[in-house]
């Protein structure tokens, strides 16, 4: 039993004296940490006493448009871990290829002991209008982590993407290019309208891409197929560096130039966005800006469990900051990369 108390003291964040505790029944014990420590007996696999066996934690559902882009496995995880901590259970809601939505996961969820939902990369409106209408008559608490839409009133927790925009592109001026590419999501796509805005601002403060900045821009889904589709016009406006919304757009992308005969970074240089997992594994390992994954999941989890106390968080606003992580696929363009040799 020692063995077994010690795995769900150390799962809990707890002493194994306090997990000893509350399988006691003390009642000095806090909610949370009693909640915790129910949790972490579930999650480990061990029964509970049995006078504990209808204290079930609410549910938190985690919406998320896919598991393919690998920002959003990494932002679920930290995310569930986290809500674990708090005595909460994580409930994966995602599209499958099946054809079950996310309108059909929160349908479930809300005839279950739901605590509240975390959107990630994803929208408010996605749920539907009937579990939408649901949603608000239960007042069920919401965070929205970089959310797709506009959703006014509700709590969100996001980049600041115009400065990230901002950040890569002195990054690749600094180095000498002049014309620098967007590869952005879908049109309406919000955190992509938010580059855009950076894309802009910074276009306004060069001579030369004041007149026609939007032809420098091109939109695509968020795959690799999506940058690849994207990058032969970008490159037929002459462009010398592209910066993508995503790693798996910047991935996209370097195959399209490679398919015409270009190398990266000596003839193109290109940024991602994530610093997903294995991007420094790749050919060649490719600079990005990093998404605080861990601090923007502790805000959002914060952000819910505020609202779950009754703490209103409606229309709550937090904004992070990304880091520029350079690696080996941008460079000086060719040309000035000759004439400092030369």
């Amino acid at each position: 039993m020692k063995k077994r108390l010690s795995q769900v003291a150390e799962f809990a964040g707890v002493s194994e004296t306090t997990a000893r505790r509350v399988l006691n029944g003390a009642t000095d014990v806090a909610p949370a940490t009693r909640d915790a420590v129910l949790t972490a007996m579930d999650v480990c696999g061990f029964e509970r006493p049995r006078e504990m066996r209808q204290q079930r934690a609410a549910l938190v559902g985690l919406v998320v448009p896919d598991l393919q882009n690998p920002i959003f496995p990494a932002f679920t995880e930290a995310i569930a871990g986290l809500l674990n901590k708090r005595g909460l259970i994580p409930v994966l809601c995602t599209r499958t290829a099946d054809g079950v939505s996310e309108a059909h996961y929160i349908d479930m969820i809300l005839k279950q002991n739901v605590g509240g939902i975390i959107f990630v990369g994803a929208s408010y409106a996605d749920v539907g209008p009937e579990q939408g209408s649901a949603l608000r008559e239960r007042q069920v608490p919401i965070v929205l982590l970089n959310a797709a839409d506009e959703n006014l009133g509700i709590a969100q927790v996001s980049i600041d993407d115009a400065a990230s925009a901002r950040q890569v592109l002195g990054h690749l001026a600094a180095m000498g290019h002049e014309r620098i590419g967007m590869i952005l999501g879908p049109v309406g796509h919000v955190p992509s309208a938010r580059k855009l805005a950076g894309f802009q601002a910074f276009c306004g403060t060069r001579d030369a891409l004041k007149g026609d900045w939007r032809g420098l821009v091109a939109h695509g889904l968020f795959s690799m197929e999506g940058g690849a589709t994207a990058l032969p016009r970008l490159l037929a406006e002459g462009v010398t560096a592209v910066v993508c919304a995503s790693d798996a757009l910047a991935l996209g992308a370097i195959r399209a130039a490679r398919r015409q005969g270009l190398r990266v970074p000596e003839d193109l240089s290109v940024v991602g966005f994530d610093d997903s997992l294995y991007m420094v594994a790749t050919d060649p390992p490719l600079t990005t800006a990093r998404q605080p994954v861990q601090a923007m999941a502790a805000a959002a989890v914060a952000s819910l469990v505020s609202q779950m106390k009754g703490h209103a968080q409606a229309g709550e606003q937090m904004m992070f900051d990304t880091e520029l992580i350079v690696r080996s696929s941008t460079a000086p363009p060719a040309r000035t990369a000759r004439t400092r040799t030369g």
